[in-house]
């Protein structure tokens, strides 16, 4: 015959290491999905900071030609 508490200490143990590796998933998702946040940043960045770059270069040519279209010849 079987031990009954051997059997539920067994489950119980068991339990626990499903949830503990159920746990470490989810740490490890999350640290994954940092990872590829922190990774698309960079990209990014580099891309809005050259177009505000470009946008700041075409602001400046519009007014230098306004500028030289209203001023007086000589």
């Amino acid at each position: 015959m079987s031990n009954g508490t051997n059997d539920v200490s067994g489950a119980v143990t068991n339990l626990i290491d499903t949830f503990g590796k159920l746990a470490q998933q989810q740490v490890d998702v999350i640290n994954n999905a940092v990872k590829t946040a922190a990774s698309l940043v960079d990209p990014l960045t580099k891309t809005a900071t050259d177009l505000a770059g470009t946008l700041l270069n075409t602001c400046n040519q519009v007014l230098q030609s306004v500028s030289a279209a209203i001023a007086p010849k000589k």
